[in-house]
This record gives C-alpha cells, sequence and structure tokens, in this order.
C-alpha cells in the first residue's frame, strides 16, 4: 500500500488509529500491539499477500536465532543467522544477476525463471542483521515475540526505512502515555504527514515527467545535447530528493500520529559542503548501517592509511550493490567511495584556516553537488552504455541544441547564439522550458529551504535529529499554522491523481 494513495490515507490510516487506541483503551497495550502487528501485516500485504509467509517465516527465524544469541552468544551462531538472511536477500535480488553474467562469461543458456522482488525485502533483511547483531552484543533484552513483531512490522518503516533499532522503538511501546491518544501528537504527525504528501505528489511527481524522456531516450541509444542531458540529471535529482524527503517525512508523521518517533533519515543534503558530510544527510539510518556493521566490520580506519580508503571503497561498492543487481549501482558506489576516500585525503592536507572562508564554503558546496549529480546518472541509467551516453552529453560532446521555436523567438539574438555551436532541434518548446521553470523552483528549496525537522524543531519530530536553527519559518500549533498545512494536505491530496510509488520502494 503506497503512502501517497487514497486507500491509504482516507481509509486505512484512520481505521489503524481508531483500532490502536481502542483497542488501548478497552483491552490494554498488549491489545493495541496486536492490532497494530495485524494492521501493519495488511498494508505489507496490499501489494502482494503472497509474500506474507515469507516475512512471516524471516521474523519467526531471526526472533529464536537471536533468543538463542542471548542465551549463548557464540560467532558461529551469528554468522548463521546473517548467513540465512543474507542468502534469502541474494537469491531474491541477486540470483537473475548472477546467472546473466555467468551467461555472459561462459557463453551458456542457464535460467530460473523471472523472481518478483518481495517488497521491501533489502530494508528488513538490514534490519534483522542489525538485530542479530545487537543480540549478539547482549543489547536486545525482557522481551517477547509480540513486542518484537510490533518492532519488525511497524508499518511506518516496513517498507524503504527509516532502518530502526530494537532500542529505539520498543521502549516506547513500553511507555503507557503511546497508548492514550494526544493533541500534541495529532497535530505534530498531521503537519509532518502533510508536508510530505505534498513534496511527493506535487514536487516529486510534478518534475518527473521531465526526468524520464531523456533517461528513456539514453537506454535506447539516444544521445542528448548539452541542455537536454543536464536538464534531465538535474530533474531527476530533483525528483528523488523531494520523492525521498516526502516519503521520511509521511513515514515520520505516521508514526507520530501512533506516539513513536522515528531516527531521522533525511537531512538537506544537497546543502552539504563535502561528500562526507553528504552521507550524514542522505538516507541516515542506512549509512548509520554501513558504517557500524560493514565498514567497522571490516577494521574501519584501526589498520592504517590504506586499509582505511579500501574499507571505504567496499563499503560503498557493497552499499551500491545493496540498491540494485546491476553494474550501474557498482559504478554509483565505486564513484562515492572514490569520492569519500578523496575528501578523507583532501581533508588531511587542507589548511585549518580556509574553512572558515566564505568563498571556499561556496566552492565546497558547489563541487559537493557537482559530484553527486554525476553520480545520480549511473543511479537511474538502465546500463552503462546508457550511463556514457549521458555522460558525454553533459560534457558537451553531444552538441548544444535549442528547440526550433524557441530558437525562432530569439530574433537577432538568434545567429549570434548560433555562432557559439548551438544548432535547432525538433523537440518542444514548451516542454524545454518547463523543465527548466521546475528546475528553477525547485533547486532554491532543495539548497536553501529548511527541512520538515527545522520546522517542526520545537516538538522533536525525531529521534536525536537535527535541533539547529534552520531560519524563523517556525511551526506552531496556531490556527494560521493550521490553516497552513490543511491547503498544503489538501492540495497534496488533490494531486494524488494516478499511481506513484516512491523511488525507494523498489529498492
Amino acid at each position: 500500500m503506497l503512502f501517497n494513495s487514497y486507500p491509504f490515507l482516507l481509509l486505512f490510516l484512520p481505521l489503524a488509529l481508531l483500532g490502536y487506541f481502542g483497542c488501548a483503551r478497552y483491552g490494554g497495550a498488549r491489545a493495541a500491539q496486536i492490532f497494530l502487528i495485524a494492521a501493519s501485516m495488511f498494508f505489507y500485504g496490499w501489494w502482494n499477500p503472497l509474500y506474507l509467509p515469507l516475512l512471516g517465516a524471516i521474523m519467526v527465524f531471526n526472533f529464536q536465532i537471536g533468543q538463542r544469541l542471548l542465551a549463548n552468544p557464540r560467532r558461529w551462531l551469528l554468522a548463521f543467522g546473517i548467513g540465512v538472511d543474507l542468502a534469502v536477500l541474494g537469491y531474491f535480488k541477486y540470483a537473475n544477476f548472477l546467472i546473466d553474467n555467468a551467461n555472459q562469461l561462459t557463453g551458456t543458456h542457464w535460467s530460473i525463471g523471472q523472481i518478483v522482488l518481495p517488497l521491501a525485502i533489502s530494508f528488513f533483511t538490514f534490519q534483522k542483521i542489525a538485530y542479530l547483531v545487537d543480540c549478539h552484543k547482549g543489547l536486545t533484552r525482557g522481551y517477547g515475540f509480540v513486542e518484537y513483531s510490533l518492532f519488525v512490522a511497524f508499518f511506518p518503516q516496513l517498507i524503504a526505512g527509516p532502518i530502526v533499532h530494537y532500542r529505539e522503538v520498543l521502549p516506547q511501546f513500553r511507555d503507557p502515555a503511546t497508548y492514550r491518544p494526544s493533541r500534541e501528537n495529532f497535530a505534530v504527525g498531521l503537519a509532518i504527514l502533510a508536508l510530505g504528501l505534498a513534496k511527493k505528489t506535487v514536487l516529486a511527481d510534478g518534475i518527473a515527467i521531465y526526468a524520464d524522456p531523456m533517461f528513456n531516450a539514453a537506454a535506447a541509444g539516444g544521445q542528448p545535447d548539452l541542455l537536454t542531458a543536464w536538464a534531465g540529471v538535474l530533474a531527476y535529482a530533483l525528483q528523488l530528493y523531494f520523492d525521498f524527503s516526502g516519503y521520511s517525512d509521511m513515514a515520520i508523521g505516521a508514526a507520530r500520529l501512533f506516539g513513536v518517533r522515528l531516527p531521522q533519515n533525511f537531512n538537506s543534503p544537497y546543502q552539504a559542503q563535502s561528500i562526507i558530510d553528504f552521507w550524514r544527510r542522505w538516507h541516515m539510518t542506512l549509512s548509520a548501517f554501513l558504517r557500524e556493521y560493514l565498514y567497522i566490520a571490516l577494521g574501519g580506519n584501526r589498520y592504517g592509511r590504506v586499509r582505511r580508503h579500501t574499507n571505504l571503497m567496499l563499503t560503498m561498492l557493497l552499499g551500491g550493490l545493496w540498491h540494485g543487481a546491476g553494474w550501474t549501482f557498482v559504478l554509483w558506489g565505486g564513484l562515492h567511495g572514490s569520492y569519500l576516500v578523496l575528501n578523507h585525503g583532501w581533508r588531511q592536507i587542507r589548511p585549518q584556516r580556509w574553512t572558515g572562508l566564505r568563498a571556499y564554503r561556496a566552492l565546497a558546496w558547489g563541487l559537493t553537488l557537482l559530484l553527486v549529480l554525476i553520480a545520480w546518472v549511473p543511479f537511474r541509467a538502465t546500463s552503462i552504455a546508457a550511463t556514457g551516453n549521458i555522460f558525454a552529453g553533459m560534457a558537451g560532446l553531444n552538441g548544444i541544441s535549442l528547440p526550433n521555436a524557441l530558437l525562432a523567438r530569439l530574433g537577432s539574438l538568434g545567429p549570434i547564439v548560433e555562432q557559439f555551436g548551438v544548432v535547432a532541434s525538433n523537440a518542444g518548446g514548451a516542454a524545454f522550458i518547463a523543465v527548466w521553470l521546475w528546475i528553477a523552483l525547485l533547486l532554491p528549496i532543495a539548497l536553501y529551504a529548511p527541512n520538515t525537522q527545522q520546522i517542526m524543531r520545537h516538538y522533536r519530530p525525531v529521534l536525536d535529529g537535527e535541533t539547529h536553527p534552520g531560519g524563523r519559518l517556525v511551526w506552531r500549533p496556531e490556527p494560521r499554522w493550521a490553516l497552513a498545512m490543511a491547503l498544503i494536505g489538501c492540495v497534496g491530496l488533490l494531486a494524488v491523481n494516478r499511481v506513484s510509488s516512491f523511488l525507494y520502494f523498489q529498492f
């Protein structure tokens, strides 16, 4: 079930809230927990009920392994549990990828048929791995299967994160206040939900129609020119930004309606002034997972600079492969791994006084954004060949063109522009102008506007989130803010005119 859908917003969410607080009032906390587990499983099964037994089996298996690890924290048992989780993920997500590559290398024609990827398998696999490691360390105690199932299945974070830990969620469900309706929680949750919905349905979906044509043309062998390539890449970068920001807001807002705070997962990443800073702001819980359970497990920075850089590269390569079974994702991870290695190396030789200079900070921000945009190309492209076509266009190797209608309207400036190598094309002038207007509208919002956590900062919207000031725009439980959020929510709701899943649902 999609957050940005009428069934979720107008039926499932209101009924889930009524059932949850109704069960809590008349049956106690345990009845409310069981109801919320059932509602969450219904939410997951809405997409494809056939995969509910898989989710249930994974939950039961990891609970049993976790209980045994608490009683006897053997490393082989931890390795077995993680190995089974990764084997399940590997079969569904990577089996065909591996077989296809083996066929290309050997000239064979092996096939295991089409495998439908279960929704959210990557996210709940990482969550289970973190759970098993925490059990091995003795960090999870004093709970039963019902509480564990609620921690796993809680629907706001089930599909695309944030990746939560037992110690972050379960203590909140043990607080009696969580089971009593709260005006503050409803006001804060609905405001965040409205902001997230508008980001997704109005901003992300609005610019998405201008990103897809360029990438689809490149996949078919097209050679986009300079302006077309950059327009497509910027449109996709902004689509992804507001799509993921919108999802994160809606997850946080929905959880808050139930009295639960989730970890922060998105913190204005395009405002970052380094790649290191970018990864502290983009998909923050995934970054934390990769750092804690992969980078540190590989040795981190404990064995010298060369080993540290190797571990960084391996972590990002595997992080790229986690996003999708394709060489384009490996390339994306490799680019970010290289960026991080260079960033850490630069910090070793950079004069410290430069960090206080406004010009240096502006240059660092511009370079960071440029590198991130370059890396989004293989992240979105369907093949290495398509990636190369787009890179060539971004570098100007495919020339520069303007739509015929637009070039004709330049009047006496037309011949001057043509002297710089600009040629006429048959592309639609209206679409060309529209995409650049969208970019001009959304880019300043991403770069300069305060984010939702900053706007809501007086009411602790997330666990341990950023609390630094984000300007004068601060939400308060006042009539003017209620009206503003109602209008934003209505606009977002009216924009729900087609099925449009969140981009991170595919991972």
